[in-house]
């Protein structure tokens, strides 16, 4: 399974829940299929956006 098809599955699981990526995850999402970014910028992509407050 390519990266590409990981996302794309990865997606389409989510979607199945009713739920859709935000617009600002799925520019992440293209950045690191395409090799710009690693999965752990993605990581701390969303460690940070979701992050709780305390």
């Amino acid at each position: 399974m390519t990266n590409s098809e990981a996302w794309d599955y990865a997606i389409g699981l989510i979607k199945v829940d009713g739920l859709e990526p935000t617009e600002d995850f799925k520019k992440y999402i293209e950045l690191e299929k395409k090799g710009e970014v690693t999965m752990r910028d993605c990581k701390r992509f969303l460690d940070e956006k979701y992050k709780k407050k305390s």
